[in-house]
């Protein structure tokens, strides 16, 4: 890094929180991009079901096939970034790419070349743009732990925003212009980034992970088969809580069309603004829930990792019971409160597993290679995605107290799981010496799915 480039990327003070102005840019090229892929995703099931005619297995099929690849992606585009492309121009061409495919989604007929477009975007996208924060700080600044908090409310905000705007357009206007804001979305986040790109930081140096991992010292086999022992055992049980975690997009979104009383007052609630609960619970139930780990700590109470998504999963679980009973009771017409109260449950489940989850990744990453352990990370979410989408077949084939019954039952079992493996986690991070400090700022990224 030239001196001229240190000053302007690790040293500028200005008025986005105190923060470089390099985060900001990549703040708001994130948040547009969750906007878009929300966006899309919020409709994307109506539009198959009711523009397209797709039956609902075949919907659901396609729905989870497309969010399994969006999260599978980012394994290969990862190596191309860091190999081939470096990690501006992989922003640049999978947010053009992404962009794209949005703007296909107008014509029916290109529906899966659209889809496979925004993977293959995303799949440059998403390894290549957080990777860049870090080196916006000095080692010993102060801001740097903070960094990914801001950056994570990004996130919630696009999500937030998604379904508010493209659900809205696309439900009362039409399909097609719910895509299109999500197409002009994903382009606002690339000229935000072009525009932004002096307050980035340059490209390391491609020989740098090579680097790294000849000079990480060698690991004791016994260490190293107690670390990946729990990393696949973690992985394996991500699946499968997935597996119902997923139907959030997919069943749940039919429920809320065809189970569920939406009239407030005298006003319909859009069936795409439920969508929009998950992300803004989240944003206000994230600094909740940290202060109450922080408090246990100190008190020597926190529970272990896998104790916590033990506990998010269990969560999960009580909130598809409750629709299960609601939907029971309701005769398949329920108030639209008992799904905001799902989304209450739902989002604090997720808070305790899947942020944690991808902190127990980077803790236990062998010496450089910590790019392939998060790489690992999503392609637990790419098999979790798949079997959602086998799961939401079952929608029609029975009714739907039961399937939430079966998504409880699906979430239970992930919960008994990750108990199970509270020892293995413990052993594994022992062997570790304890998780870093660095270590925590992961944990604060995740969403993301």
């Amino acid at each position: 890094m030239t001196s001229a480039a240190a000053t302007r990327t690790t040293s500028t003070r200005g008025w986005f929180f105190n923060q470089p102005p390099g985060l900001a840019v990549l703040f708001f090229t994130q948040m547009w991009e969750i906007f878009s892929y929300y966006g899309m995703r919020t409709l994307l099931v109506y539009y198959m079901t009711k523009q397209l005619l797709f039956s609902q297995q075949h919907a659901s099929m396609v729905y989870g096939v497309y969010v399994a690849t969006f999260y599978f992606t980012p394994i290969l585009g990862g190596v191309i970034s860091d190999r081939w492309l470096g990690r501006k121009r992989a922003v640049m061409i999978g947010a053009a790419i992404m962009s794209f495919g949005h703007f296909l989604m107008a014509s029916e007929s290109l529906l899966y070349f659209a889809l496979a477009a925004i993977a293959i975007g995303n799949g440059l996208f998403l390894p290549s743009l957080p990777s860049q924060i870090d080196d916006l700080y000095a080692k010993d600044d102060p801001r740097r732990g903070s960094a990914y908090n801001f950056y994570y409310v990004g996130i919630n905000v696009g999500g937030l925003l998604a379904p508010l705007v493209c659900g809205t357009l696309g439900e009362l206007y039409g399909w097609h212009w719910g895509f299109g804001a999500a197409g002009v979305g994903m382009l606002l986040g690339l000229a935000i980034y072009t525009l932004g790109a002096r307050w980035l930081p340059p490209e390391r140096p491609r020989t740098q992970a090579a680097a790294k991992a000849i000079d990480a010292p060698r690991m004791p086999r016994e260490a190293m088969r107690q670390r990946i022992l729990a990393l696949v055992a973690i992985g394996l049980c991500v699946m499968v809580f997935r597996g119902a975690y997923e139907q959030s997009g997919n069943t749940i979104a039919l429920w809320a069309d065809v189970g569920l009383d939406r009239n407030a007052g005298s006003f319909l609630i859009p069936m795409t603004w439920f969508q929009a609960l998950n992300p803004l619970l989240v944003i206000f139930l994230t600094p909740l829930l940290v202060m109450m780990w922080t408090k246990q700590a100190r008190n020597g109470r926190e529970p272990s990792p896998a104790k916590k998504m033990s506990l998010g999963a269990f969560g999960v679980a009580l909130a598809f019971a409750m629709l299960a009973f609601v939907d029971a009771q309701s005769g398949g017409h329920a108030n639209w409160m008992w799904l905001a109260l799902f989304f209450v449950l739902f989002t604090v489940g997720e808070l305790f597993i899947l942020p944690i989850g991808l902190g127990v990744f980077a803790r236990l990453a062998p010496g450089g290679y910590a790019a392939t352990t998060i790489a690992a990370w999503y392609f637990a979410s790419f098999g979790g995605n798949l079997l959602a989408g086998v799961l939401g077949t079952l929608w029609s084939a029975m009714g739907h107290a039961a399937f939430f019954g079966v998504m409880a039952a699906v979430a239970s079992l992930a919960g008994v799981l990750l108990r199970s493996l509270d020892s293995t986690v413990l052993r594994a991070e022992a062997a570790n010496g304890n998780g870093r400090p660095a270590d925590q700022r992961s944990e604060e990224q995740a969403q993301t799915g």
